[in-house]
Parts: structure tokens; sequence; C-alpha cells
């Protein structure tokens, strides 16, 4: 699997979630302006030996890279309806988060809303941090895998 961080703003977010994506063998692709430098000592703290093991690509624009993409994807947003647990997942897949911040461009709720899901959460809370849902759903996706790499 690809999990995709949409303009990343906190550097141990971006080190833990590289350690998951490591520990579960799934790809890493950042989306730019990221709100640090991929040499801050935080980041590479977070993530500890984690980074040799894991494939971490820097892109422009997500809007083009989804053009070209021929894969399932999914986004992740405490604005969507449907559930994260609802999705079947295949190894394949895009898993695609916002930012710490701003989360996602709204445009794309408006371009791909059937492909939007969020984390239940009790309410009137404003969201989980960033590197749990990651986490949360990396491990729901890679559970439909039976554990397999």
């Amino acid at each position: 699997m690809k999990v995709i961080l949409y303009q990343p703003q906190i550097p141990q977010n971006t080190g833990n979630i590289v350690r998951t994506c490591s520990v579960t063998g799934s790809d890493l692709i950042l989306t730019k302006p990221l709100g640090f430098s991929t040499s801050n000592r935080l980041l590479k703290r977070a993530g500890l030996d984690y980074w040799e093991g894991v494939d971490v690509q820097i892109i422009e624009s997500l809007e083009e890279y989804l053009l070209k993409c021929d894969k399932n994807f999914y986004f992740f947003s405490s604005h969507a309806k449907n559930l994260y647990s609802e999705i079947d997942y295949f190894p394949d897949d895009i898993l695609i988060f916002g930012s710490e911040t701003a989360g996602l461009n709204p445009y794309f709720l408006t371009k791909y809303p059937e492909k939007f899901y969020t984390l239940p959460m009790k309410e009137n809370s404003r969201c989980l941090n960033l590197a749990n849902t990651v986490s949360i759903v990396l491990y729901e996706a890679w559970r439909q895998q039976g554990f397999s790499t």
C-alpha cells in the first residue's frame, strides 16, 4: 500500500508515520509544500533508522499524481460521512491524509466525494493526531490483507 501525506506540517508526525510504513511494508509519498525540511533532526529522530526501509517519494502536486493514478485511492477526513472500516482494502490501494493544520484542499472533496472516509469520534471532538489516524487506517487495511506483505 501507499500512504500519501498532503502537505504535512509536523516533522514528528511524519517520522512516526515512516515507522508505521516500515513495519507494515508500505510506501510513503509526501506532497509539497512540506512544513519542514526532510533533513530536520526531529523528523529523523522520530523515524529513527526506519527511513532506510521505506520507499519515500516527494511529489509536487497531488492532483497531477491522482490524474495519472490507475489504483484505488481513498481520502481520510473528519469532514467525511462514510467510515474507514466500510472499505474493502486491497494491497495496492493508496491512502491519502491531509495536513495537521489545514486538512485536505476542499477541491478534493468536491471532485471525489465518494472517496472520502472518516474515523468515528465522539461528538464535538476536533480530530485525531495524524500519525494515529494513519496507523488506525493502515492497520485495518493490512488486517484485511491477512497481515501479509
